[in-house]
């Protein structure tokens, strides 16, 4: 996740084009594009709440769940869906300008992750506490892209205490955002600003107990947004599958929401005054 909405984007992919839709669901598959090393979204153990959300859109559908796997950095969209190698992208920002968006089938918010021993309670980026406690954020991008949090630390001068972890690290490994929380748990740092499904799901993997608060600043920190709806996308003037999409998230809404608090997403309301998807 990150800062403006074309930074979140490059974690769902960059450079995202168009391709036929009518090769859309061939033999009878849900043709989903995935990273194969992205919990708590996807894995190849098919082990994340999208893998999840997946299988249950599949049944919904009457189709079978095929991947074609990359990983969700920069070329992420450009060398599966663009290339016709799937269909469906199982989160993107609703709205998103460049994919055919559906409604959005959750919306989260930015966290913060605090060791439970600590007592803490922090909730706002005004709190002047900020000022001295070393803060961890996720870096996005190649170009190290700061998230939400970073830029309204850094509009108050709260710079020289905040310490970047790229959400990418090192592949190799299982789970590299996951090394953000781990360092609130190891103590290498005292609190962490990550995005909700991040720092809920690794927080309550954590072997040692973590407070996670969702960041309550609404518009105080405006044009900086720290809550974001989520949509499934698929090619641009592909408008029969996002229908259907659309038909399962209007029928199973309830369902989803469960699984996400079971992967402990955050979860918050949609304003009123707000629009996501193509509502």
């Amino acid at each position: 996740m990150r800062v403006r909405s074309n930074c979140i984007a490059l974690t769902f992919g960059a450079l995202i084009g168009l391709a036929s839709p009518a090769i859309a669901a061939a033999d009878g598959e849900l043709r989903v594009c995935a990273d194969p090393n992205n919990l708590p979204f996807s894995n190849q153990a098919e082990a994340g709440f999208e893998n999840k959300v997946a299988t249950m859109l599949a049944q919904f559908l009457g189709r079978q769940v095929s991947y074609t796997w990359w990983a969700q950095r920069r070329g992420f969209i450009r060398n599966t869906l663009k290339a016709a190698k799937c269909d469906v992208v199982m989160g993107v920002p609703a709205g998103y300008d460049l994919v055919e968006t559906t409604r959005p089938y959750y919306r989260s918010t930015y966290v913060f992750v605090t060791r439970q021993d600590k007592h803490l309670d922090l909730s706002s980026l005004l709190d002047p506490r900020l000022h001295h406690l070393v803060i961890g954020v996720h870096l996005v991008g190649d170009d190290g892209n700061n998230p939400p949090p970073a830029e309204a630390l850094g509009e108050q001068g709260i710079v020289d205490n905040v310490r970047g972890y790229s959400i990418y690290g090192d592949y190799r490994e299982a789970d590299p955002p996951a090394r953000l929380i781990e360092a609130v748990a190891h103590g290498d740092i005292d609190v962490a600003a990550a995005w909700g499904p991040l720092g809920g799901y690794f927080a309550r993997h954590s072997a040692v107990p973590l407070t996670v608060t969702a960041v309550q600043d609404g518009e105080r920190f405006a044009p900086q947004q720290f809550q974001f709806a989520i949509s499934m996308g698929v090619r641009k003037g592909d408008h029969a599958l996002r229908d259907q999409l659309d038909e399962f998230i209007d029928e199973h809404q309830s369902d989803i929401a469960s699984l996400l608090r079971s992967y402990g997403v955050p979860l918050v309301e949609r304003p009123a005054t707000a629009s996501g998807g193509h509502e």
